[in-house]
C-alpha cells in the first residue's frame, strides 16, 4: 500500500533538515513543536523507516532522511513552480518577486530602482535578499529566488542571464592626497599606492586586483574589510585607496567626509552588472519587466 504523503509533512522535514532543531523547525512553520513533532513520526511510521535521529540537544538525519529530504526540496520546489505558474498566467506582473543582489550592487542600485518599480510595476511585490555570488547561484539553483544581480560572467549551467549594465569603477582617494588634484587618472597613476580591499569571496575584490593587478605594487595585506562603507572610512584615514563602482559614488554617498573621487581616463575599466534566472522559471514576464527598469535607472 502507497504512503501517504502530504506536502506539509514534507515541509516539516525539510525545515527539521534545514534547522537542525525541533523548535526552530517549528517556528519556520507556524506550527507548535508538538504538532511538528507528531506528524514527523507519522510520516515516518507511514514510509516504514527513521528519517530522523532523535538524541538530546542533537537532531540529525539517518541516511535514508538525507536522501528523502534531498528530493523533497525537489517535490517542493516543483509544486512552487505550479502555483507561480498559474498565478503568472493570471496576472505576469502581480505577485511576489524573490531577488537578491551583491552586497556591493544592492545598497547603491536599489535607490534607483524600487521608486520606479512602485511607479511602473505597482503590483508587483519584490522580496529583496543580498548575497555573494556563489550563495546567490546555489539559492537560484534550489528555487529559493526567482532573479539574481550580480556581476558577470558566471557559471550558468541551468540558468539564463542578460547583461543589464556597464558600471565604470573610479579611484577613491583621501582627499588631501597628491592624486586627488587630477581630473581623472590612468591605472599607471597608482602604482605607487596602497591599495585596500574586501574580504576573500567577494567578486569585486577580483575585479580590483584584475583593474590594477599589473600596476599597483602592493596590496595593504593587514585589513580585509566587508564592505565599501567600511572601505571608503579607511581611505578617509589615510590608509590607502580603493576601487568603488560607479553607483557608490552618486547621490548620498557623493561627498562622504575625507574621500574625494576620481574616474578613469577613457577608456574607463567597467564591471558588467546582469540578472540570471533559471531557464524553467515561471515569472520570466516580471523579470523581463524588472530587468529594463535596472538597465534605464542605473544609467
Amino acid at each position: 500500500m502507497a504512503a501517504d504523503l502530504k506536502l506539509k509533512d514534507l515541509r516539516y522535514l525539510v525545515a527539521v533538515a534545514e534547522q537542525r532543531h525541533f523548535g526552530r523547525a517549528a517556528a519556520q512553520c507556524f506550527v507548535s513543536q508538538p504538532t511538528l513533532s507528531a506528524q514527523l513520526k507519522k510520516l515516518e511510521q507511514s514510509l516504514g523507516v527513521q528519517l530522523i535521529e532523535r538524541v538530546p540537544h542533537r537532531v540529525a538525519l539517518t541516511p535514508a532522511g538525507q536522501e528523502i529530504v534531498a528530493r523533497a526540496r525537489r517535490i517542493l520546489e516543483a509544486t512552487e513552480e505550479v502555483v507561480t505558474l498559474a498565478r503568472a498566467h493570471r496576472d505576469p506582473l502581480a505577485g511576489q518577486l524573490r531577488v537578491a543582489l551583491l552586497p556591493t550592487i544592492g545598497p547603491y542600485l536599489l535607490p534607483h530602482v524600487v521608486p520606479a518599480v512602485r511607479r511602473s510595476l505597482p503590483r508587483l511585490q519584490l522580496r529583496l535578499y543580498e548575497y555573494q555570488t556563489a550563495t546567490m547561484l546555489e539559492k537560484l539553483h534550489a528555487g529559493e529566488l526567482d532573479l539574481g544581480v550580480l556581476a558577470l560572467p558566471v557559471e550558468l549551467a541551468g540558468l539564463e542571464a542578460r547583461e543589464l549594465y556597464r558600471e565604470p569603477f573610479t579611484v577613491a582617494l583621501p582627499e588631501r592626497h597628491p592624486l586627488a588634484a587630477h581630473p581623472s587618472l590612468k591605472v599607471a597613476d597608482l602604482k605607487d599606492e596602497k591599495l585596500l580591499l574586501l574580504e576573500d569571496g567577494h567578486c569585486l575584490r577580483e575585479q580590483a586586483l584584475e583593474v590594477c593587478g599589473r600596476a599597483v605594487r602592493r596590496e595593504e595585506q593587514d585589513f580585509r574589510a566587508t564592505s565599501l562603507e567600511t572601505l571608503r572610512q579607511m581611505v578617509a584615514t589615510g590608509a590607502g585607496i580603493t576601487l568603488l563602482p560607479e553607483l557608490a559614488g552618486r547621490g548620498a554617498y557623493r561627498s562622504a567626509r575625507g574621500v574625494v573621487l576620481r574616474p578613469f581616463a577613457r577608456p574607463a575599466p567597467v564591471r558588467h552588472v546582469g540578472a540570471v534566472w533559471r531557464r524553467s522559471t515561471a515569472r520570466r514576464a516580471a523579470i523581463d519587466a524588472l530587468c529594463r527598469l535596472i538597465s534605464e535607472h542605473a544609467a
